[in-house]
């Protein structure tokens, strides 16, 4: 899935620093100027030439050029920040001076207590590479280097339709009805991995008809990068998607997929006469099974269209035994004990359940035709983080 999403990455667009939060760096972040761009005081002091004691001659405050220290024996008062006067010496911390009758005395310490220019980086050196997901850390980091813009790829566009003529809205289930729990999830996932979802891109419950879905995918797809659709994978009485996919002239990138839960999971690729590539995601209608399509098959897929690079897997401690599903992938929630390395198996994971779900840090991977049992170290797929937290 990665690689086809690379190959249809979305274009280069230049945005505001402030803009830029979440999305993804199109080209290598670089250096404008030498950091710091001039030698710069480490400390409150006294900027001194020569031997003391130094006779004062000025104040250097931050934001200001300083004229030069021209004789030996004389000194400054320079504030943390500011620029270190040429001529300097040393710089001698206000608590460690002394001043009497217009003349300062002390030992400056043996380190020099200033920054030298380029000490955190030279002009034009590459500090993150293309791919790199921009946080707050990263747009200060721009900052401090003298951008004003930064080249990031265009976030994914991504819409969601529901299927589904047995689905609630509002209100709790019953008289043969269930509540739809993926229209109001879904675009919350869709957004932690990077995409754009406006409240109008997700629609439904569509009609069970053919002609409904048809028109349905068709006109999200008049925007959307990706259209998410939950249900109707299979080939039920009403699980029109494999007819409309074909309605629209789309190819199959994945049909199945040998994993449970999920496995009628679905991507589809469609192709303008002008070059532009949108896809379908068909996701289970079950709601675990969706969400194990949405971190399996989505997120490479949304990883590629952004340029970044896919993640290694981490890896747990099972702490207790998670059987495997005989030839297929078995996704099992866990939880993370991440000071320990360790996994635990939650309760209530069948593939229409969330309350599993919702206690749960992402997946472990048991592989086909084996049982994952305590103590086996084994990949977990994680499930995404709350927007600017980091894994730990």
């Amino acid at each position: 899935m990665y690689a086809v999403g690379l190959a249809a990455a979305l274009p280069a667009v230049a945005r505001p620093l402030v803009d830029t939060d979440g999305l993804t760096l199109a080209e290598p972040l670089t250096t404008r100027t030498d950091l710091p761009a001039f030698p710069t005081s480490s400390v409150d002091g006294w900027a001194v030439r020569g031997t003391g004691p130094w006779r004062v001659v000025g104040r250097v405050l931050a934001g200001n050029t300083p004229t030069p220290l021209a004789e030996d024996g004389t000194t400054v008062e320079i504030a943390t920040g500011a620029m270190v006067p040429e001529g300097t010496t040393a710089v001698l911390r206000i608590e460690e001076s002394t001043v009497k009758g217009g003349l300062v005395s002390g030992t400056p310490r043996p380190a020099p207590e200033w920054r030298q220019p380029g000490e955190e980086a030279y002009a034009d050196e590459e500090l993150l590479p293309v791919g790199t997901p921009i946080d707050p850390a990263v747009i200060g980091l721009a900052a401090s280097c003298g951008h004003d813009t930064l080249r990031v790829r265009r976030a994914p566009r991504a819409a969601l339709l529901v299927f589904g003529d047995e689905l609630l809205t509002a209100g709790p289930p019953g008289a043969g009805r269930v509540r739809d729990a993926l229209g109001p999830a879904v675009p919350a996932w869709l957004r932690r991995y990077g995409c754009h979802v406006r409240p109008s891109d997700v629609v439904g419950p569509v009609a069970d008809t053919l002609p409904a879905h048809v028109a349905a995918v068709r006109a999200a797809l008049t925007n959307a990068d990706l259209v998410c659709t939950t249900g109707g994978t299979m080939h039920g009485p009403v699980d029109h998607l494999h007819p409309t996919l074909e309605a629209l002239g789309a190819d199959y990138v994945v049909n199945t997929v040998a994993v449970r839960p999920g496995f009628p999971m679905l991507l589809a690729r469609l192709a303008d006469h002008d070059g532009r590539v949108r896809f379908v995601a068909g996701l289970p209608g079950n709601p675990q099974s969706a969400i194990v399509a949405l971190v399996s098959l989505v997120a490479p897929l949304l990883a590629g269209l952004q340029g970044r690079a896919m993640p290694v897997l981490p890896q747990a401690t099972l702490a207790e035994a998670v059987p495997g599903r005989g030839d297929h992938t078995h996704l099992a929630l866990v939880r993370l004990d991440r000071a320990a390395g360790t996994a635990y198996p939650v309760r209530h994971v069948g593939s229409a359940m969330l309350r599993g779900l919702a206690g749960a840090d992402g997946f472990a991977v048991i592989r086909p035709g084996t049982n994952g049992a305590q103590g086996d170290r084994v990949p977990i797929v994680p499930l995404p983080l709350l927007s600017g937290e980091r894994a730990s």
